[in-house]
């Protein structure tokens, strides 16, 4: 079984300050005010920042969770950074500091890089509705399960943003421009695709985007879909985004503390997976409504010219990404696993 990184005094100390301030406010099991019915508290820490169409959506969906479990489960969202950071979430769950997460699993790449092969294979999907599939039809699922096991985290399912867009200072027509460029990329896989098509890739969480790219610290950034970008403010000042996006389709993993997923109800379980697929369309459909409108509007103010990629260029990126993965694939035996899992559902299409 795999070790869990140890916490450090300091980090524990502070951990520990945290989950007594949770349990104070009612993180944990207890009766509502009729006293009648049980409910089960929980704080899921988010990967995207407050305010975001995203991170909206998700407390849509924990609004769901109690609407569809009569109250019996109610889970209070917190956004990235709230409680630790965006590459702890798994650590803190397995600790018990916090009882999920709702992130992207390409920032465990450096836990073990399958994490990154699975979480964002670069390159691979033309539509988010095929890498949602590969999950539930092509051993995905049972990949996640393997991976956190090890830490006590159980996988509810994936969502994902769907085509990401890039944000840039600088126009990017093709691969040639990737070279030199200094962008903004989660570890992993995505980094290593971008490094080996050329580019300086530089580790940051979401929440250092903007103010990086305001600073000049980075040329570029690989964040999340147009329009979020454009309601953060991103094209405000990086007025050169690259849309459709054509190299990333991250997942997004749901998973809570699994001694607590074992302690609820078949039934419970189900509700909740079954939330996870609503919250999973529904995230898809305005996504891509909020994209059109979005893109439509930036390009009425004048103030931006989009980059779409031609089919060559795209191509180019691709067959880049592909020799990323068998470098991936030989760096542990779970990483391989995956690897060959997504080899043969690719041939099974």
């Amino acid at each position: 079984m795999k070790k869990i990184k140890i916490i450090s005094h300091i980090q524990y100390t502070l951990f520990l300050l945290v989950f007594v301030l949770l349990s104070a406010c009612g993180n944990k099991s207890g009766d509502d005010e009729a006293g009648q019915t049980k409910t089960l508290k929980l704080t899921f820490q988010s990967s995207e920042n407050s305010g975001s169409y995203i991170y909206v959506e998700q407390e849509r969906w924990a609004a769901r969770v109690a609407e569809l479990t009569q109250g019996q489960i109610r889970i209070t969202m917190v956004p990235v950074e709230a409680i630790v950071k965006h590459s702890e979430t798994l650590e803190a769950i397995s600790a018990g500091f916090l009882d999920g997460h709702i992130t992207a699993s390409g920032y465990f790449s450096g836990k073990d890089p399958a994490f990154g092969l699975l979480g964002n294979t670069v390159g691979a999907w033309s539509q988010p509705e095929e890498m949602l599939r590969f999950i539930e039809e092509g051993g995905g699922r049972e990949l996640y399960d393997e991976l956190l096991t090890p830490y006590g985290v159980k996988f509810i399912g994936a969502i994902t943003t769907g085509l990401e867009a890039l944000v840039s200072k600088v126009p990017i027509n093709g691969v040639a421009d990737l070279k030199g460029l200094k962008i903004r990329a989660p570890e992993g896989l995505v980094q290593s695709v971008f490094s080996a098509a050329g580019a300086s890739p530089v580790n940051l969480p979401s929440s250092e985007v903007y103010t990086s790219l305001d600073k000049g610290l980075i040329d570029a950034a690989d964040y999340t879909v147009f329009s979020v970008n454009h309601q953060q403010g991103m094209h405000d000042i990086a007025a050169h985004p690259v849309y459709p996006g054509f190299h990333s389709v991250p997942s997004i993993d749901v998973s809570m503390n699994l001694k607590k997923w074992s302690a609820l109800s078949s039934e419970q379980q189900t509700l909740l997976q079954q939330s996870v697929k609503e919250m999973s369309d529904s995230m898809l459909e305005i996504l891509r409504q909020r994209d059109e409108a979005a893109v439509a509007e930036a390009k009425a103010s004048g103030k931006i010219t989009v980059h779409d990629w031609s089919a060559e260029e795209r191509e180019k990126f691709r067959m880049i990404a592909q020799n990323e993965w068998l470098k991936f694939a030989e760096k542990s035996a779970s990483a391989r696993k995956v690897y060959d899992t997504l080899v043969a559902w690719f041939e099974k299409q």
